[in-house]
């Protein structure tokens, strides 16, 4: 195990440098330039080349990718040309809100998809079983910016209950009751994304519940209780446990289009914005994050399944 983990540790090296390379020169493709769009529609010629030679995009690409490396391997992915602050810093002051979003949103995939997936297994084409498909297909199929926008229209506007936009830091005023800003956010993500866990709870469920070892644990006389959670979800858990940490991981990389529709200051939303203001060290430097997010995710599930499920097994 040990050997394994150091073979994928390094593994992730020439991944990141990959992903490096493709975001780099993906941004370049992006039409626009930093110059133009932080002059305007007004600026001559003149005064767009001057700018392009002092942010140093006047250079060959590939000179301006191998000073990026060299920077990138010293821990410096360079400054924000929109906010004029180093990049590094600049996303670390959105985390707050993309973390504590994607958590309150991970509590509510959990109580809303285990229970209804596990529900819908223990009883399979009933009316709570149909009802269950209903409201799963309702979840896949609504678009989120729509929902949200349904979402706040209801609890915002309407009752005024919760705040239509914007987040107040918890970590910097002590104050918990500034959840409220992440509660219609975190509902609108949960609703689609326990969806899918929930589905695939029923999936994993109704398989091992008609496995010869189930029916031996109830001819024991076990209560159901028991062989549904301790017999059954046990060993339906490795799929479920995929789904439940690579959600958390695209929740944790950002979600731009909720971010967007409640103006959260997160990581999704500086994404976007940088995309539309052509910043090219900040899209790079969060395409990297989110791709090392979910390397290091995937390497923290095989080594959970080897943990929960001792029949796996890597070689040394």
């Amino acid at each position: 195990m040990t050997a394994y983990i150091i073979k994928r540790v390094l593994a992730i090296l020439p991944t990141l440098f990959f992903v490096l390379a493709i975001s780099f020169f993906a941004v370049r493709f992006i039409p626009g330039d930093p110059a133009s769009v932080l002059l305007g529609d007004m600026a001559t010629t003149q005064q767009v080349e001057r700018l392009k030679a002092e942010l140093g995009l006047d250079r060959p690409v590939l000179v301006q990718f191998g000073k990026y490396i060299v920077r990138v391997f010293q821990g410096d992915f360079g400054q924000s040309i929109i906010y004029h602050l180093p990049v590094g810093r600049l996303i670390w002051s959105r985390t707050e809100t993309t973390a504590s979003l994607a958590v309150f949103t991970m509590v509510i995939i959990l109580c809303l998809g285990l229970p209804a997936g596990v529900l819908a297994a223990v009883k399979p084409n009933t009316l709570l079983d149909q009802s269950f498909l209903v409201i799963v297909l309702c979840g896949a199929s609504f678009p989120t910016f729509w929902f949200g926008l349904l979402v706040m229209m209801a609890f915002a506007v309407a009752l005024r209950w919760f705040p239509t936009s914007g987040f107040v830091s918890i970590l910097g005023t002590g104050n918990l009751a500034n959840l409220r800003y992440l509660v219609l956010p975190a509902v609108t993500l949960g609703f689609s994304n326990s969806a899918l866990l929930a589905r695939m709870t029923r999936a994993s469920m109704l398989e091992v519940l008609g496995e010869d070892y189930v029916s031996t644990a109830r001819s024991k006389g076990l209560r159901e209780r028991t062989v549904v959670l301790k017999h059954a979800f046990r060993n339906a858990a490795i799929p479920i446990l995929t789904i439940v940490l690579f959600t958390f991981a695209g929740l944790l990389a950002g979600t731009a289009i909720t971010e967007t529709v409640f103006a959260l200051p997160g990581i999704g939303l500086l994404l976007v914005q940088s995309v539309m203001q052509r910043d090219y060290p900040c899209i790079q430097a969060v395409m990297v994050v989110v791709a090392f997010l979910y390397l290091f995710i995937s390497l923290v599930t095989d080594i959970t399944y080897a943990l929960l499920d001792p029949r796996i097994h890597y070689g040394e």
